[in-house]
């Protein structure tokens, strides 16, 4: 989600952590050539719908590369933690698998004057335990966004609003101290999401943890967290939109830390399958005979998150030096077998549907280019006075992808002059990177495919503002937060469109993390199962529902 929050969310942003390369918009590779690292590069294309199923099934199971952080709503910010909640818990609006915006609990929402928000809570729905959804569940769940002593991952979301108020029996009017035009937006994903009042109250700390589990109102209920192990979600029989209610009557969830121990699970059909499937595993997988290896359509951008401005990364000329040292075609060859292009911005073409023509030119097109050339990056090194300095980079045992890109960082900055000490920490630890700021205490870079929760390319320079919690390494720029103050408070999506492009070139000038790919989601389902619409969206849409029998 990013994931983990703050201002925006925590981990990937939605967010994070993706153990393989990223693409959005882009075609099969051409040709197999050999990798850097003696692997082929893939023959592959964009999935986006699976076969309808034959019937219904009983149960089936998905690996996890980690345990949820939590399944608070409030914390939910990576893909570890959204991938469940998508499916137990709902928020005010959909966010579909084509990034389309749709009501959801809310049945329909206006924009009554440019600072209020109001929408009206759909009627006949209950949460989990049997309870009806109310106005006063949707206002209790919004404000806890706004609760310092929650300290949510989403609060930039909510940094502009000055209050959520009941004002009819079944509506509910959000008003902001001035236009904001990503509110709306957001109520998509898990910054909208409706918890009831009562359980927030009765579970108080424990509310999402593996004790407290969470009562909402999607087609699966959360009926079982064995910390370590498994999170089990049951059938919701009296789920409420007839379109999405479950083909399975349980669906299981077990956490696979080692990727050799989850791809092998898969291989053997003991797991039914898993979202961002180790790249280097689809050659495997697809041998194997015992389902399809897929490449779902995303927003995520591969970074290099700079953590660490005080530092020598905080010379500019030294982050431009580690970007142009790196062989960004070589790293997308080894790390992700081919299945990615080079970018020099942090978004992807993907979520500018609604921009002008000017900015999609300003946005991709009037920018610099970051081509690699050593002799460049070692003046600029040298200009800096940091030749001989250390750097510390922190990476976990997700992929192949985050060793190569260990690897590829460690030599590009030793090129230059540089060293880079690398650390590897288990996949949980490596999430709370994003969440907690105590975990990048000495820590200058760590990799992150960052994605968007919104359709609107200003969602990710939104988190990059002065102050933000998903600017890890506080990096401050007065003329860009000016820019993206404006587009916030600019409704019509073309003009926004034209500032959110100032704000990208900006960041690709300014460098506040090294962008270094982008590429599509892979996954693997397995041959018991089918059904599944493969989307980045699988954060916020309850994409298990429509898994059914093959």
């Amino acid at each position: 989600m990013n994931p983990t929050r703050t201002a925006r969310p925590v981990a990937f942003g939605a967010a994070v952590l993706l153990a393989a390369g990223l693409l959005t918009g882009c075609g099969p590779a051409k040709n197999s050539t050999d990798g850097a690292d003696g692997g082929k590069a893939l023959d592959w294309e964009l999935t986006t719908q699976t076969a309808e199923p034959s019937g219904d099934i009983d149960s089936f199971t998905f690996a996890s590369y980690s345990e949820p952080y939590s399944l608070d709503y409030a914390y939910a910010f990576d893909y570890s933690d959204n991938q469940v909640l998508a499916n137990v818990c709902e928020s005010l609006l959909r966010l579909n698998p084509d990034f389309t915006v749709s009501p959801a609990l809310a049945e329909k929402f206006e924009h009554t004057t440019p600072t209020t928000w109001v929408y009206t809570i759909r009627d006949g729905v209950s949460f989990h335990d049997g309870t009806p959804l109310t106005a006063d569940d949707v206002v209790a769940s919004l404000s806890r966004h706004l609760d310092p002593a929650v300290g949510s991952s989403w609060y930039s979301v909510y940094q502009n609003v000055a209050s959520i108020e009941k004002t009819g029996d079944r509506e509910v009017t959000v008003t902001t101290n001035t236009p904001d035009s990503q509110f709306n937006l957001s109520m998509g994903g898990s910054a909208g999401v409706v918890e009831s009042a009562a359980t927030l109250e009765e579970k108080g700390q424990d509310y999402g943890n593996s004790s407290g589990l969470v009562n909402c109102t999607g087609p699966f209920s959360l009926t079982e967290w064995r910390s370590g192990e498994s999170i089990t979600l049951t059938r919701n029989d009296d789920y409420w939109d007839d379109e999405l209610s479950a083909r399975s009557g349980e669906v299981k969830f077990v956490f696979m830390g080692d990727s050799t121990a989850r791809v092998n699970a898969l291989k053997s059909g003991d797991v039914d399958g898993s979202w961002m499937i180790p790249i280097e595993a689809v050659p495997q997988l697809r041998q194997s005979g015992k389902g399809d290896a897929l490449f779902a359509p995303s927003t995520s951008v591969g970074d290099l998150v700079i953590s660490n401005l005080e530092g020598p990364l905080g010379d500019l000329r030294v982050r431009k030096a580690l970007l142009l040292a790196m062989d960004r075609e070589g790293l997308i060859q080894a790390a992700v077998r081919g299945v990615g292009e080079v970018t020099d911005v942090f978004t992807t073409e993907s979520v500018w549907g609604d921009a002008s023509d000017a900015a999609r030119t300003a946005a991709f097109d009037d920018i610099t280019s970051y081509e690699q050339d050593l002799e460049e990056a070692k003046k600029l090194i040298a200009e800096a006075g940091v030749e001989g300095e250390e750097l510390t980079y922190v990476t976990a045992p997700i992929g192949n992808d985050f060793a190569v890109i260990s690897q590829a960082t460690a030599a590009a900055a030793q090129s230059i002059g540089l060293k880079l000490k690398v650390e590897s920490v288990s996949p949980a630890a490596y999430t709370a990177l994003f969440s907690d700021p105590s975990a990048r205490e000495g820590v200058d870079l760590f990799y992150t495919s960052w994605y968007l929760s919104s359709p609107d390319a200003l969602e990710m320079y939104s988190v990059l503002r002065t102050g933000e919690f998903s600017n890890y390494g506080n990096w401050s720029n007065p003329e860009f937060d000016e820019v993206v103050n404006q587009a916030i408070a600019t409704d019509d999506p073309a003009e926004r469109s034209e500032l959110t492009a100032k704000a990208q070139q900006i960041a690709n000038a300014e460098l506040p993390w090294l962008p270094l790919f982008q590429g599509p989601i892979p996954l693997f389902l397995g041959e018991r199962i089918t059904g599944l619409e493969p989307s980045m969206a699988f954060l916020y849409y309850p994409w298990a529902a429509t898994i059914g029998a093959r």
